[in-house]
């Protein structure tokens, strides 16, 4: 396919990316970005480059990624709780500066021929081109302008999170919670330079409120910084922040807003990034799922003949990515949403309920892959020595078969006859367990020692129910039992060492 001229609304990182590829690709073509800011002021701090994302950058084109490697920072991850900490060492992840990013991409569009023009805010009606590409954001101004072709959906999430940075370089990237005489605030923070560091900071409303932050919200005009909330942070977060003053950049308090869209074309211009959609930025950055969008456009347009063909392939190639990275995106958020529940389990086996939290990885590959934090975790749930624990390979039935001494079993098979004695109440909850109407049911459910949970044997219907368990384990106090199929054993074995229930019954 011959393209002439292609427009780019939008100069983040994916609207630039695209713009670059879009250029190789098609050398005759006249390519321009448009965006409404000026090159050297942007929002945000860090941005987060897991090892797959890297692959996937360096096969689409090498020297651009190569460039931002070179100036991005390397780090491990570790979680602490109070005084407990632990590192989990991975030598693949990277941050760089989001203003840093820019300017390499920036720098390497003007070196495949792209003319970026900056301060100019256009709309697709503005435009005359063959293809317009839009990456104008969350809050896409194409998407709602067309809404009735694109069809899009957006689901605001329950707690609250603001973005900060610090003059600090963290010796890791660290999840930890601060709690405060109002409540418990979670951060998410990563060093991406020498001297700088992200934070994101969440809190659940009720604690939002207590604090006094829907009052500076409300008193924080828009496009400026909360000071009075970073204030109280920075008090709240002194011993991870080293003493350091938190940064604000226009940061205010927002709810994460989970963007869908039934399709993500109209005629000649199409969705890229988080204009077309949106997943929780505890499973992978706004900025990645970008990139890796522009790189299926760019190939979904270099092997069709029509623009329609193109279009099509591109949906095909990344909607069922984007999907299933959506559906584990609002899993996490949910687990996040409750972490200050789990904060007196042993930071060991905390890691493991949230390297498992979402079903994306499972006990033995996360064995496999740290070998100094699994067994310090399993002994925990286990009440063993570490070197009780055995190798990868043999955790999963392991991990089953350890005592549930409370009940005088022997291994956390559930016995068939448990589910019709006396005091065992089987349940089926047909709902996603973050949502209201999950709530609800379990906080009507018979009193019971017992519940037993059944329902569909899908795996998201398994990692639905497993979630439910720890809902009702942690209000009840009961025993959770959670029928598992055979072939999924090892999501059983995850929620069974991350204290998400208590026995699994193994279903045919």
């Amino acid at each position: 396919m011959r393209l002439k001229t292609i427009a780019v609304l939008g100069g983040g990182p994916g609207g630039l990316y695209a713009a670059r590829l879009l250029k190789l690709s098609h050398p005759d073509a006249e390519v321009t970005v448009y965006e409404q800011g000026v090159p050297d002021q942007t929002f945000g701090f860090g941005v987060g480059l897991a090892s797959r994302t890297q692959r996937n950058l360096r096969d689409a084109d090498a020297p651009s990624l190569d460039a931002i490697v070179a100036a991005a920072h390397p780090h491990e991850m570790s979680m602490r709780v109070g005084d407990d900490q632990v590192r989990l060492a991975h030598g693949e992840l990277l941050a760089i500066g989001r203003a840093t990013l820019l300017s390499v991409l920036q720098e390497y569009a003007r070196q495949a021929g792209v003319l970026l023009k900056f301060g100019e805010r256009r709309s697709v009606d503005d435009l005359d081109a063959d293809l317009i590409v839009a990456a104008d954001g969350v809050s896409s101004a194409t998407r709602t302008a067309r809404a009735a072709e694109f069809g899009p959906s957006t689901v605001e999430g329950e707690g609250l999170y603001l973005w900060c940075g610090t003059d600090y370089c963290l010796p890791s990237a660290v999840f930890t919670p601060a709690t405060t005489e109002h409540g418990t605030f979670v951060a998410h923070a990563y060093p991406y330079a020498d001297d700088r560091s992200t934070f994101l900071i969440e809190t659940d409303e009720a604690t939002w409120k207590r604090a006094g932050f829907d009052v500076t919200t409300r008193e924080t005009p828009q496009g400026e910084t909360d000071q009075a909330s970073l204030d109280y942070l920075q008090e709240a977060f002194r011993v991870p922040l080293d003493g350091h003053a938190l940064i604000g950049n226009r940061t205010q308090w927002l709810r994460f807003r989970t963007v869908r869209c039934r399709t993500w074309h109209s005629g000649n211009v199409v969705l890229l990034g988080d204009a077309a959609h949106t997943a929780h930025y505890s499973i992978g950055s706004g900025t990645k799922l970008a990139m890796e969008d522009a790189i299926a456009l760019d190939r979904a347009l270099s092997a069709a003949d029509d623009l329609e063909s193109a279009f099509a392939a591109y949906e095909a190639a990344r909607m069922p990515a984007v999907d299933h990275l959506q559906t584990i995106s609002e899993r996490s958020m949910a687990w996040w949403d409750d972490f200050p529940l789990r904060t007196s389990i042993p930071v060991a086996q905390l890691l493991i309920a949230y390297m498992t939290r979402a079903g994306k990885v499972g006990l033995e590959r996360f064995a496999e892959t740290a070998p100094h934090v699994v067994p310090a975790g399993l002994a925990t749930y286990a009440g063993v020595s570490a070197d009780e624990v055995p190798e990868p390979a043999k955790v999963v039935d392991w991990v089953y078969g350890r005592p549930l001494p409370s009940r005088s079993l022997g291994d956390r098979y559930a016995p068939v006859e448990l589910r019709t004695a006396e005091g065992t109440a089987v349940v089926g909850i047909d709902a996603r367990p973050w949502s209201a109407e999950a709530r609800r049911a379990v906080a009507h459910l018979p009193e019971a020692d017992t519940y037993w949970l059944i329902g569909p044997n899908g795996r998201e219907a398994v990692l639905d129910r497993l979630d439910l368990g720890e809902q009702i384990r942690r209000a009840t106090g009961a025993v959770v039992v959670a029928e598992v199929p055979a072939e999924l054993r090892d999501l059983g074995a995850s929620a069974l060492a991350s204290e998400r229930v208590d026995l699994v019954a193994i279903t045919a």
